[in-house]
């Protein structure tokens, strides 16, 4: 293979040289006028809320493309995605529901979460945590001024007056006024003018309230909220008691990820698309979406939006990019490639072109290495790879202790305990794609968090079936996780662990076939489970449960999202939970 490269190499430098004098001085020439092309000017329509963040984003890619002229028109009322007159329509998702034609063509360029606050002082912050706050009883605040307090808010006698103060944002008070399903005229209060005086007026006041953006409260660094301001818990089932699943609240990280996976009200979220009636074909549109979704997610914080960590992965954006023309253009300002093509000599778009396929080749033999070495894994391996999954399809080894979190135990000759997945598990979960772990020399206990396991952003966190300390760690997971689908038992080992309380601990675990007999109820669990979690209406989950025996696809997680995954690790992971004292 690395001989076929490099031969391939030398033909195509030899090949590109005969081209590339008179391809210059033709490109030379072409760059001499002075005109603007059709493909350099861009025709911008953005909805009023989202016009600063359109101008702060056409201002900044107007400093590195000069050369390129774009227009930016506001649209009051976009009803219709085939009636655009311009390359682009920036829209937050309402609008786009409301529009007639809805097979136009959209990216996501960015997202917004609108959040309620109060004091971090506030002195009923504990039974606020407990029971949260539903839409309704926030929206008796305004509809009913004489029950203006936190009795009100709470289920109580408590008089304490609320104190609402509101910030002079349009945005900000229509989406609260719409999640509320109140009259924005009678939201009335004590009224702010920035997110600075917001914040200050918050954490000086401990029966404040207020509704802003998330990233006016987010701290310098962006890992936690500034100090005494705190999120208002949302009761979003409105049963009086901030459920598991409503808790999203212990961190910024936790609540960040709560809104990705939809756990956080729709209203008090809103995503910014980019709509055109068919994809743009043109260069400077691309080019121009590009960059928005790299470079210029930057400025999102700017002007109040928060970036596209907080809505679906910025990859998968910009692959709806990558299937244009083959003039894309790149920027690395942030080191973040895109596409830049436009305008490069004949040899400098060649030697792009060669590298390409260089990178192609070297990837192809890395590929075939990889199938190389998993086929030998898997001849290894005591699990084969399984279309359908059910009790008996998965492998349980004799000798092994099994825990209820779907990890097994075994003794070494040594005295120490390896530990790993099951074979359930990993058929469960399908490919994954990473762990982390903890390191040597930690001291874990039974039932508390020991690894994660990863499939592209989608997470199990799983619990120790023993107690001890780590005296090594599985490091070829790190640089190949497929060893824990592989090989669960042999190869995808996780952990050496010395004990702390074995003899007792192992009165909790399974072994031979009572491990076998709970696995039947285990899977009669899940596939109610999986029903559950699906929409018949979903064609894009229409498949996962197959009729005939009511048996399961083989990694079966991997096609759904990462709200189920939630759901597995509260339902079969972690409430199976042992303790032993």
């Amino acid at each position: 293979m690395k001989n076929l490269i490099l031969l391939f190499i030398g033909l195509f430098l030899l090949s590109c040289s005969a081209t590339t004098f008179g391809s210059d001085r033709s490109n030379k020439k072409r760059a001499s006028g002075n005109n603007t092309s059709v493909e350099s000017s861009i025709m911008v329509q953005t909805t009023p809320d989202l016009y600063a963040i359109t101008t702060q984003w056409v201002k900044e890619y107007s400093k590195v493309n000069p050369e390129v002229k774009i227009e930016v028109i506001k649209v009051a009322n976009p009803q219709d995605g085939s009636k655009v007159e311009a390359d682009l329509l920036f829209v937050s998702l309402k609008d786009i529901e409301a529009m007639k034609d809805a097979s136009h063509w959209r990216v996501i360029v960015g997202s917004d979460v609108i959040v309620p606050v109060i004091s971090a002082r506030n002195p009923f912050l504990t039974k606020i945590n407990h029971q949260g706050i539903s839409s309704e009883e926030l929206a008796t605040l305004f509809n009913h001024p004489e029950k203006q307090n936190w009795g009100t808010l709470l289920g109580n006698d408590l008089s304490a007056p609320v104190h609402y103060y509101r910030i002079s944002d349009e945005t900000v008070q229509s989406m609260a006024a719409e999640f509320l399903l109140a009259d924005p005229a009678v939201m009335t209060g004590i009224r702010v003018e920035n997110a600075k005086e917001l914040i200050r007026s918050i954490q000086n006041d401990p029966y404040g309230i207020a509704f802003c953006r998330l990233t006016d409260i987010v701290a310098q660094g962006n890992t936690s909220l500034v100090n005494q301001v705190a999120l208002l818990p949302v009761d979003k089932n409105r049963n009086g008691s901030l459920d598991q699943f409503e808790n999203i609240y212990g961190s910024l990280s936790e609540f960040v990820r709560g809104v990705r996976i939809g756990k956080y009200p729709k209203g008090l979220s809103r995503t910014i698309y980019s709509v055109s009636p068919v994809k743009p074909s043109d260069n400077a549109g691309l080019v121009f979406l590009t960059w928005i979704i790299t470079d210029g997610e930057q400025l999102l914080a700017n002007t109040g939006n928060n970036d596209l960590a907080f809505s679906d992965r910025q990859a998968k954006r910009l692959e709806m990019l990558t299937d244009a023309p083959a003039q894309a253009e790149i920027l690395t300002t942030t080191g973040i490639i895109t596409t830049r093509l436009l305008g490069l000599s004949v040899f400098t778009f060649s030697i792009v072109i060669l590298i390409s396929i260089v990178t192609t080749l070297m990837i192809i033999e890395a590929v075939v290495r990889y199938r190389r070495k998993k086929a030998i894994w898997m001849s290894n391996s005591i699990t084969p790879a399984l279309i359908l999954l059910n009790e008996n399809s998965i492998e349980a080894p004799g000798g092994l202790y099994y825990d209820k979190s779907h990890t097994w135990a075994f003794m070494e000759q040594s005295g120490v305990v390896k530990i790993g997945i099951d074979d359930f598990l990993q058929h469960i979960t399908g490919p994954l794609t990473r762990i982390k772990m903890k390191g040597r020399g930690e001291k874990v206990r039974k039932g508390e968090p020991i690894f994660s396991i990863i499939q592209n952003g989608k997470q199990l966190t799983i619990n120790a079936p023993v107690s001890g300390t780590i005296k090594a760690q599985n490091d070829k997971l790190l640089t190949d996780t497929s060893m824990l689908n592989a090989s669960p038992y042999k190869d995808g080992w996780v952990y050496m662990i010395e004990p702390a309380n074995w003899a007792r601990e192992i009165r909790f675990l399974f072994l031979g076939e009572k491990y076998r007999e709970w696995l039947k109820t285990e899977f009669s669990r899940f596939k109610d489970f999986i029903a559950g979690s699906l929409k018949s209406n979903n064609v894009e989950y229409a498949q996962v449960i197959l009729q005939d025996g009511g048996e399961v696809k083989d990694g079966v997680l991997s096609d759904l999202g990462p709200e189920v995954w939630e759901d597995f690790q509260t339902k079969f992971i972690d409430t199976h939970i042992n303790t032993v004292n």
